[in-house]
C-alpha cells in the first residue's frame, strides 16, 4: 500500500516538474518572439532618428553607424523647406474636426439604425455598409467634379466634408452593432419618462458608446493624418495641404539630401508617436472595450 502511494506521489511530482519545465520553455520562446518583434520595430525608428542628424556625406560613408558630429541643422532647414508650420496646423485641423464630426454623425446614425425601427432602416443601413467596399481610387474623379461644381475646390471646408464622408461607413457599422447590444428597455423607459429621442441620444446613448467612440477616433486619426491622395485632388494651394505633402517635397530635387529627408520623415512621424505614447492606456482600453458582437 505504501509502495503504491509512494509511486503515485512520485508520478504527481514528476508531472508537476514536467509542467513547470514546459511552462518555462514556453515563456522563453514567447518572450524571445516578442523581443524579436520589438527589435524589428524599434531598430528602423532608431536608425531613422540617428540618420537625421547626419550630413549626406556622413550618411553615405557610414549608413549604419553613429554620427561623428551630430548635425542638428537638418531640422530647421527641413522645417523651412517643407513649410511644416502651416502644413502641421492644417493636418491638426483636418484630423480633429473630421474625427469629431465622424463620431457625432456615426453615433447618431448608429442609434437610429439600431433603435428606431422603420421599413427604410435596412436599406439606409445597407447603403452605409456598402461604402466600406468603395476604394479611394474609384471615387477620386467624381469627388473632384462634385467639389468643383459645389465651389468647394481649394477650400478647407471641402476637405473636411470629404474626409468626414469617406470615414463614415466603418464607424456607422461599429456604432450600430454596439448600440444594438444596449437593451431596448433603456430607451423605452426614457420614452415613458417623457424624454425625446434627441435627449435619449445625448444623455444616455452617447455616454454609453464611449468605448467604441475611442476605437473610431483611433482609426480615423491614423487614416486622416496619413492621407495623401485626396488632399492633392481637393486643393492645389500649398497653404491648404497637409503634412504628408510637405514630406513629398524631399523626394524630388532634394532626393539626394538624405539628412533633410530623414529629418522631414521624423517631423512627420513625431506627432503620431507622441499621440500613441500619451494616450496608449486609453487606446488599449478603447480597442478592447470597443469590440462588438456580430
Amino acid at each position: 500500500m505504501r509502495a503504491a502511494l509512494s509511486a503515485q506521489a512520485r508520478q504527481k511530482a514528476g508531472s508537476r516538474i514536467l509542467r513547470r519545465e514546459t511552462g518555462l520553455v514556453s515563456k522563453v520562446l514567447l518572450y524571445g518572439v516578442l523581443l524579436a518583434f520589438a527589435v524589428m520595430t524599434l531598430f528602423p525608428l532608431a536608425w531613422l532618428v540617428i540618420s537625421s542628424f547626419k550630413t549626406t556625406q556622413a550618411f553615405q560613408l557610414d549608413p549604419l553607424g553613429l554620427p561623428k558630429r551630430w548635425y542638428v541643422a537638418n531640422y530647421p532647414q527641413a522645417w523651412r523647406i517643407g513649410k511644416f508650420g502651416t502644413l502641421l496646423a492644417n493636418s491638426l485641423l483636418y484630423t480633429s474636426v473630421s474625427t469629431a464630426a465622424v463620431i457625432l454623425l456615426a453615433s447618431a446614425a448608429g442609434f437610429a439604425f439600431a433603435k428606431l425601427k422603420s421599413r427604410w432602416t435596412p436599406v439606409l443601413h445597407g447603403t452605409f455598409v456598402m461604402g466600406i467596399l468603395l476604394t479611394i481610387q474609384s471615387i477620386m474623379v467624381p469627388l473632384f467634379l462634385v467639389a468643383n461644381m459645389a465651389n468647394l475646390y481649394n477650400t478647407r471646408l471641402g476637405v473636411l466634408i470629404v474626409y468626414t464622408g469617406i470615414s463614415l461607413p466603418i464607424p456607422v457599422y461599429l456604432f450600430t452593432a454596439y448600440i444594438r447590444g444596449i437593451p431596448d428597455a433603456v430607451v423605452e423607459s426614457a420614452r415613458v419618462d417623457g424624454a425625446g429621442y434627441l435627449t435619449i441620444f445625448r444623455r444616455i446613448i452617447l455616454p454609453m458608446t464611449r468605448p467604441v467612440a475611442v476605437t473610431v477616433a483611433i482609426l480615423n486619426i491614423a487614416s486622416i493624418w496619413n492621407e495623401f491622395m485626396l488632399i492633392n485632388i481637393l486643393v492645389s494651394d500649398d497653404r491648404l495641404k497637409s503634412l504628408p505633402v510637405g514630406i513629398l517635397k524631399f523626394s524630388g530635387a532634394l532626393s539626394s539630401d538624405y539628412g533633410k529627408q530623414f529629418a522631414a520623415l521624423v517631423i512627420g512621424l513625431l506627432p503620431m508617436v507622441t499621440f500613441y505614447l500619451i494616450f496608449r492606456k486609453q487606446i488599449t482600453q478603447g480597442v478592447s472595450a470597443g469590440a462588438v458582437k456580430g
